[in-house]
């Protein structure tokens, strides 16, 4: 087996493109993160690794920084040599999300001191059933970029508070131009609760994040939001609609499961201890 490092996105998607996009929901990260790094390139180029056998593409490891590598499509049996190739290339890589198996073991065969910073688990649409909840809904308009960079912030350190620093006012403004939907659920005109649905890519389209501020939370406003863009995607005409729900917060999992999710499989992410 022989690991390849590409040196530009180009060659990456040469030999990797039609092989993620044919497994779009184990792949969801990898494709929506590639395409935004392809559309909005932006910051450290993206760390690209093909591993080969025979002369065939059998798995991939990317990480676009400052984010871990992402593991959902790399062979447990190409670990040790996909550790031994980035501790040449990403040394400085935080850590590792993926499939809980994947993961785990690329984190195991670092021999690095980890902590698992988050478990969640990947549901499927099914048949959307969106909740009879107060209120209404409306897609956002450039005009809420302050009030969603701010809400993105407050979810982003009460769910992932490793993740690193970024100005979230212009993730949120990245996520605009590239056309992926974002919606508020609103009451008497004030807004309770937001998510997020990127553009489809490869028939897939992934909802996050979902956020309530606490003064309007267990009301139902973020299962009516994420219904909301659900449809939305749908209606951009996505086959897969996905989402990750933390396991730590059984109230969010049995919410989306209510208006149709079905889970899937389940994730972990791993951060190296310093």
């Amino acid at each position: 087996m022989d690991a390849v490092v590409h040196s530009d996105l180009a060659s990456f998607d040469a030999v990797t493109h039609d092989r993620l996009a044919a497994d779009p929901v184990r792949n969801t990260i990898a494709l929506t993160s590639l395409d935004r790094v392809r559309r909005l390139p932006a910051g450290h180029p993206p760390t690209l690794i093909t591993f080969h056998r025979n002369g065939e593409v059998i798995g991939s490891l990317i990480r676009t920084p400052p984010w871990p590598f992402q593991a959902a499509d790399l062979p447990l049996d190409a670990v040790d040599l996909a550790v031994r190739t980035i501790n040449e290339v990403d040394p400085d890589a935080p850590g590792v999300t993926g499939p809980r198996e994947r993961s785990m073991a690329f984190a195991t065969a670092t021999g690095k001191n980890f902590t698992e910073s988050l478990t969640t688990r990947l549901y499927r649409l099914g048949t959307l059933i969106p909740p009879e909840v107060e209120g209404s809904g409306r897609l956002t308009t450039e005009a809420d970029v302050e009030l969603l960079g701010a809400w993105r912030q407050a979810f982003t350190r009460e769910a992932v508070p490793e993740a690193p620093e970024e100005d979230p006012t212009e993730v949120v403004r990245g996520s605009l131009r590239l056309g992926n939907g974002h919606a508020l659920w609103e009451i008497d005109g004030t807004p309770v609760a937001w998510a997020a649905a990127s553009l489809p890519h490869a028939g897939m389209t992934r909802v996050g994040p979902v956020y309530t501020p606490p003064e309007h939370r267990k009301h139902g406003y973020g299962a009516a939001v994420s219904a909301m863009v659900s449809q939305w995607a749908l209606d951009q005409g996505a086959a897969d609609v996905l989402l990750f729900a933390d396991l730590t917060n059984p109230i969010s999992n049995s919410i989306y499961q209510r208006i149709g999710y079905q889970p899937l499989d389940d994730w972990a992410e791993f951060w190296w201890k310093h």
